[in-house]
């Protein structure tokens, strides 16, 4: 497989900061965890996209998060990815192909020509595909799909070849879209397309999900499968919120002879859980699902609507305490040496989402306790952060009120895991299926196309640009054409892509 490019950005030239945060990247102000690595996979360019100005899904919550990633100079501390899009195939493991080829050809211009039924429809979705109020067909949806789903494969495919040990991707954890239907924001599930690809080398897969919402996409995927566990912690109520589902009576299927037995948790909760309520119940079924499942590696979905003042959540949750979570699952994978996948998710005001991103980025690179809680002085788009002051860590906890769940709500999901786990009768065995030699070429192909892309836009960029870096550009260019990873003509090429990518308000 031909080598991957890490990018690891330590020059002035990765991005247009002061020279301040410049003296800082040479200062080395955050190091690289020791005996682990952690890698970020972002394609700037799924920051160019908008789902309707009074959609509450804001893609520019992904720019702030990356924001402060850098202000805080984390970028140093792991390797760098700018993931090539999904294509189509890749998104029809999972997805019905017809579902696929609609949205790689649905425009808002002619989703009525090909749909006239959608010209009546009022409500927040429809019977064509769940698109609607909830799921809006925009321009670009394709290409914004396949960012941050090719993102989230990436990261998947990096853990599975062992050149990474935790691996992000802020932009993927779309946990609700279906097999043939967008649902709840979400289009296409990077998720279940992230653990297919994780599945193919580990035997037992491990996925978290502490958005504010129930994880129904990924749950009803591996819905009859032992090799997946999925434990959600959620909202419930099945009347009045989204999506309705994820009773703590759903644990998989019925029938004693289906494998999918028994192997979904779900943990529904009330209005306005605190921090510590939050942290007991999680530590105490991740605990009792780690020790009976023995999972080979972890995929955590982010999802940020759980925190405090969120548009759409209503939970008490502080930064902290929703990182608490990573921290759990970061000190498990770094201490018995599996690999854990981190995704985003829901989250509905932008700067608390990029806060709780950017201080769970900090946990897995072990810089929690060294990064200063004021948000850098220099960092673009500071002022976004200005109503809850410019800390780290605003205190979002109280806003809703009374804490809805009882001790005795508490305890009687502690006693249904409980005696749930007395079922999972040792973890299933399977064979480990290395990665074909087709497959690996096929990828190695595509990675020189995608390559061949980013230099051919590189190109017009310098053009417009003018010649800054100019040396700098020419070595990337030589080290990939040593590589065998381009292609294309010669020219001039900006190593700053990763982060200096379309930025959109």
């Amino acid at each position: 497989m031909a080598q991957d490019i890490v990018e690891e950005y330590n020059h002035q030239s990765t991005f247009t900061y002061s020279s301040k945060i410049e003296d800082e990247i040479r200062n080395g102000a955050v190091e690289k965890p020791k005996g682990y690595r952690v890698s970020w996979h972002h394609n700037p360019d799924v920051e160019r996209y908008h789902f309707g100005q009074l959609h509450p899904m804001k893609v520019w919550r992904l720019t702030l998060t990356k924001s402060l990633i850098m202000g805080y100079q984390m970028h140093n501390a792991m390797d760098l990815y700018s993931s090539r899009p999904a294509y189509k195939e890749e998104i029809a493991r999972f997805h019905k192909e017809d579902y696929v080829e609609f949205l790689s050809v649905a425009t808002p211009k002619n989703l009525i020509e090909m749909y006239p039924e959608l010209a009546q429809s009022t409500g927040f979705s429809s019977s064509v595909y769940g698109v609607g109020d909830d799921c809006p067909i925009f321009d670009g949806l394709f290409e914004y799909c396949s960012f941050y789903a090719g993102a989230s494969i990436d990261a998947a495919s990096k853990l599975v070849n062992q050149q990474s040990d935790i691996a992000l991707n802020w932009t993927g954890g779309l946990h609700h879209a279906k097999k043939g239907e967008a649902s709840g924001f979400c289009y296409v599930n990077d998720i279940v397309l992230a653990i297919i690809e994780l599945l193919a080398y580990h035997p037992r897969v491990l996925y978290i999900d502490i958005d504010v919402h129930h994880g129904d996409g990924v749950e009803s995927a591996f819905w009859s499968t032992d090799r997946v566990f999925c434990v959600s912690f959620h909202k419930y109520d099945k009347e009045v919120f989204f999506p309705g589902t994820g009773p703590l009576d759903s644990t998989g299927p019925h029938h004693p002879d289906n494998p999918g037995r028994n192997h979904t948790i779900n943990v529904p909760l009330n209005d306005g859980i605190t921090d510590a309520d939050y942290a007991y119940l999680f530590d105490t079924v991740i605990g009792a699902v780690t020790r009976n499942y023995d999972p080979s590696a972890i995929v955590l979905q982010c999802g940020a609507d759980s925190l405090g003042h969120d548009r759409l959540g209503c939970f008490n949750l502080n930064i902290k305490g929703h990182g608490h979570c990573v921290q759990y699952c970061t000190d498990y994978c770094t201490k018995f040496k599996k690999p854990l996948l981190v995704l985003g998710g829901g989250g509905y005001t932008p700067r608390n989402v990029a806060r709780a991103w950017a201080h769970e980025t900090s946990i897995t690179i072990g810089a929690a306790n060294k990064i200063d809680p004021d948000l850098p002085e220099d960092m673009p788009y500071r002022e976004h952060f200005r109503r809850e002051g410019m800390t780290l860590f605003p205190n979002l906890g109280g806003w809703k009120g009374q804490n809805l769940n009882t001790r005795a709500d508490i305890d009687k999901i502690v006693r249904s895991v409980h005696e749930q786990m007395r079922y999972i009768r040792g973890a299933p065995s399977v064979q480990m299926n290395y990665i074909p030699k087709e497959v690996n070429q096929w990828r190695e192909e595509a990675e020189k196309e995608h390559q061949a892309r980013r230099m051919e836009r590189e190109e017009r960029m310098e053009e417009r640009d003018g010649a800054g870096g100019l040396l700098a550009l020419k070595s990337r260019r030589r080290e990939l054409e040593k590589n065998g990873l381009f292609a294309g003509n010669m020219g001039n090429m900006k190593t700053s892509e990763f982060m200096t990518g379309p930025i959109s308000g």
